[in-house]
Formats: structure tokens, C-alpha cells, sequence
């Protein structure tokens, strides 16, 4: 396809400080964390309200920011019929890659055979109270559940519950019907985007304690699960994580490079979500960063807008993975024989379980019992062999996840047509390029605020370096009509 041609002359970035960047704090919290965890586990576990204030925090803003992002990207398009096959795709490619990730687990499993040899009596096997309390939830859920939990039972409680799924529902019905009404509806849509500015100058606030929240959340992990349990079980979560790795770079890596992208160059565009990732084992605080960096790399505003936030429910390639694996994992030692038949099986109940618990707290863990449940050959029991060492694969299921959201962006993006891949290219190679002219402002000057903290979570460039190479930015109407945006040529 042509590219979008990007107006400007780049430069390469000067390198910033290596001190004042967020992933090098966020990465040396986290190895004190560990320190702190292995040396002084009770120490450790008392640093547990530190890590969940900061991800709470982050989750308090995740909701306004994923419902103001959709209904403006939604509201501000000219025509709707191009959302709605924009959503198709997105849909179409999350299952094709979600079976993509299924079918690595499934493979390797079967390839090393791990379980065999364990011999675990399902019967003698004794459930703590944390893990029942998991099995019970998905036991109890319906495969079916997903499609009928979207629609929420009131407009707030979904942002209170912290619920994406059907936030993201309300943010699309809201969004339409914003843009059906026209004229009348302008001041709306002004006021949703200036709100959306507001709440990521709130997010800038809440980055600047990424590292502590990040020691908080590594020190309390490793003091409460300790080492051990990475020893005896080290086997099984080295197979988890060469899997990942695989996945990303086989699969992942391949789609990228179809586009001519390049996903090492991304993946290190995007190192500060990823250090936020690896110590709060969580995706979900690094998702308004990655909306705000691929608008940056070329990828129109409603498709981010769109596509990020739903992929977070329905792209979630590194539990697809985890399920599988450690599903046949379970039969293996639980000497449950399953048939290639059952095993297909298996991944057809997974497309929909692996969805059911997004968003929720033990949610790979929940899918993994409702999945058992459902099928009905696997004892459900079976999966406090894995419990202990769930917490120790979380981290690699975010960071497949994210990664997959990204790449799923992107090639969105190219199917229609809207990608400016030069730009992409560009960004990720860490060059300075004019904003996007959709971009707005008060996001750029929070992003590129490093003179006032050690932070620098977005773009490399100091302030006089923005506006001398900015571009057309998106131009806020008087009150009563719909911003104006420059469409690039």
C-alpha cells in the first residue's frame, strides 16, 4: 500500500541522560524489590500496600481514560460505518491470534510432556483457602458468561467495579450516538476531549511514583512466594516463558514484518511500559501509555482509541498460552489421558473462557478452572500443582498480552489503510518527528516535561525541541462545533 507521507524533516534523537529516564528507575526498583523480598521476606510482604496503591491509582484513571479516548475517537469520525468494520477486524484478528497462542501452548506441552511422571492423586490434593475461593469463582462461570456480562446492570457501576469490557460498551453506544446527533452534540465532544487532556496530566502525576510502586509490588511478591517454589516448579515456567518468547518473535515478529516494522525497535520504543509491566504484573497501567505512543507513531486516534482498549478484554495472547500449556500440564500429571480430539476441544472452550475473566483480579486463573470445569475431564483440583508459581507467569502473560495489543494496533491500522508506516519506522527508531496533527498538545507537554522530574514517559526530546519541530496540531473549535482536524495528505 502507499504510505502516508509525513510532512517534516527528522533528526536523530539526541540520547537523554540515562538517569532521568522512567524505565531505569522503574528497573532499579524492581531488583531492590527483589533484593528486599529474598533477604527480608517479612520485610518484603509489609511493602505490599505500596505496590497496590500505586496500581490502584493507575486503575482509578484506566476507566475515564478508555470511555473519553473511545467516545471522542468515535464522535470526531465522519463516517460511522468505517468503526464498525475497524471493530470486525479487530475481532476477527484477536480470535485468529488467540488461536495462534493456544495452539503454541498446546504444542509445546505436548512436545516436552512435562507432567508425566508427577503422578498427582487429585483426590489427595488439599486446596488452600486463597485457591478455592479462584476454583469456586470458576467453577461457577458459565462459557457463555462474556457475551452476557457486557452489558452492565447501571451506567457507574462498571467504572466503580474498574470493569473495561463494559465500559468499553457504554463508551461505544455513548460515542454513536454522540456523533448521530451532530451540531447539537459538539459541546459535548469539546468537553470530552478537554477532559481527556485533564486525565492524562492526572496520569503524568501518578508516573512520577511508577519506581515506588513498582519496589512495593516486586518486594511483596518474592517475600510472600519466595524462590522456592521457582525451583521445584522451574521446569514448567522456563517452557511458559521460551513459549512467550517464541510466540512474540515467531508470530508476533512475522506480523510485524509484513507491515516492515521491525518489533525489537517497538519493544524498545516502548521499554517504559514495559518496566511498569514487570513490576506491578499488571497491563493494565501501561495501557494509556501505549494508546498515547502509537497515536505518536502514525496510527489515527479512533483506531487507537477503538482497538487498544478492546484488546485488553479480547487480545490476550499470553493467557491464551498459559491456559493451554497448563491445562494438558494438569491432565499429564494427573495421568487424565486426552485425545487430540479433546485437545481441540480444549481450544474451542478457551476462545471464550480466556475472555470471560478479563479485568478481574486471579483472572488467568479463574479461566483456567472455568475451562476445566466446562470440559469436565481435567479435575479442577489438579490446579493447585500450579498455584503456587501462578504469581511467577503473571508477569510474562502482561507482557504478552501488551505486546500483542501493540502489534494488533498496528495492523489494524494497515488494513485500513490508514497506517503511515514511514512514520511508524521513524518513531521507533527513537527519531524526533513533528506531533501528530491530531495530537493533542496538553499531552505533549506532559509527555515531554523531563525538566521538572526524572521522568521522560513518552517522547526523548527537552521542551525546546517540540516546538521546534511541531507541526499542526489539532485546532479546538469555538464552543458549538466539532474540532478541526488537518487530514494529512
Amino acid at each position: 500500500m502507499d504510505h502516508i507521507p509525513t510532512a517534516g524533516h527528522a533528526t536523530p534523537a539526541p540520547k537523554p541522560r540515562w538517569y532521568r529516564q522512567l524505565y531505569f528507575w522503574v528497573l532499579t526498583a524492581i531488583v531492590i524489590g527483589i533484593l528486599v523480598g529474598w533477604l527480608a521476606p517479612a520485610t518484603g510482604i509489609a511493602m505490599e500496600p505500596i505496590g497496590t496503591t500505586f496500581v490502584n491509582a493507575m486503575k482509578m484513571l484506566i476507566g475515564p481514560i478508555v470511555f473519553l479516548t473511545i467516545v471522542g475517537g468515535i464522535a470526531s469520525v465522519a463516517d460511522l460505518k468505517k468503526v464498525g468494520m475497524t471493530g470486525l477486524k479487530a475481532l476477527t484478528y484477536f480470535q485468529i491470534g488467540t488461536i495462534c497462542a493456544l495452539a503454541f501452548g498446546l504444542v509445546a506441552i505436548n512436545v516436552f510432556r512435562l507432567g508425566e511422571g508427577v503422578n498427582a492423586d487429585p483426590g489427595a490434593i488439599k486446596t488452600s483457602d486463597a485457591a478455592a475461593k479462584l476454583i469456586d469463582a470458576g467453577q461457577h462461570q458459565e462459557w457463555w458468561e462474556f457475551i452476557t456480562h457486557i452489558i452492565p446492570t447501571s451506567v457507574v457501576q462498571p467504572f466503580v467495579a474498574g470493569d473495561i469490557l463494559q465500559i468499553i460498551f457504554i463508551a461505544v453506544v455513548f460515542g454513536i450516538a454522540l456523533n448521530a446527533i451532530g451540531k447539537v452534540g459538539a459541546p459535548v465532544l469539546d468537553g470530552v476531549q478537554r477532559l481527556t487532556g485533564v486525565m492524562f496530566k492526572i496520569l503524568g502525576f501518578i508516573m512520577k511514583a511508577a519506581p515506588l510502586g513498582a519496589f512495593g509490588a516486586m518486594a511483596f511478591a518474592v517475600g510472600k512466594y519466595g524462590v522456592s517454589s521457582l525451583t521445584s516448579m522451574g521446569g514448567l515456567i522456563a517452557l511458559f516463558y521460551a513459549t512467550s518468547i517464541l510466540f512474540v518473535v515467531v508470530v508476533l515478529g512475522s506480523v510485524m514484518a509484513f507491515l516492515k516494522l521491525n518489533i525489537f525497535t517497538m519493544i524498545r520504543h516502548l521499554k517504559e511500559e514495559y518496566m511498569l509491566i514487570l513490576g506491578t504484573s499488571t497491563a493494565e497501567p501501561a495501557l494509556p501509555g501505549l494508546m498515547r505512543k502509537l497515536e505518536h507513531a502514525g496510527v489515527k486516534k479512533e483506531t487507537v482509541g477503538l482497538v487498544v482498549p478492546t484488546g485488553y478484554s479480547f487480545n490476550l495472547d499470553g493467557a491464551a498460552i498459559y491456559l493451554s500449556l497448563a491445562a494438558v500440564y494438569i491432565a499429564q500429571a494427573t495421568n487424565t489421558n486426552l485425545s487430540i480430539g479433546q485437545q481441540l476441544g480444549l481450544i474451542a472452550v478457551m476462545l471464550l473462557t480466556s475472555k470471560g475473566a478479563a479485568g478481574v483480579a486471579g483472572g488467568g486463573f479463574i479461566a483456567l478452572t472455568a475451562t476445566l470445569a466446562t470440559i469436565g475431564t481435567i479435575p479442577a483440583a489438579g490446579i493447585m500443582l500450579i498455584f503456587g508459581i501462578d504469581k511467577f507467569m503473571s508477569e510474562c502473560r502482561a507482557l504478552v498480552n501488551f505486546t500483542g495489543n501493540a502489534v494488533a494496533t498496528l495492523f489494524i491500522a494497515w488494513w485500513d489503510r490508514t497506517l503511515d508506516t514511514d512514520r511508524a519506522r521513524r518513531v521507533f527508531a527513537g527519531e524526533i518527528v513533528e506531533p501528530m496533527p491530531t495530537e493533542d498538545p496538553s499531552h505533549l507537554e506532559e509527555v515531554t516535561d523531563i525538566d521538572d522530574a526524572l521522568t521522560e514517559y513518552g517522547h526523548h526530546e527537552p521542551k525546546e525541541a517540540v516546538s521546534k519541530h511541531a507541526g499542526p496540531v489539532a485546532e479546538l473549535a469555538p464552543t458549538g462545533r466539532r474540532p478541526i482536524h488537518s487530514e494529512t495528505a
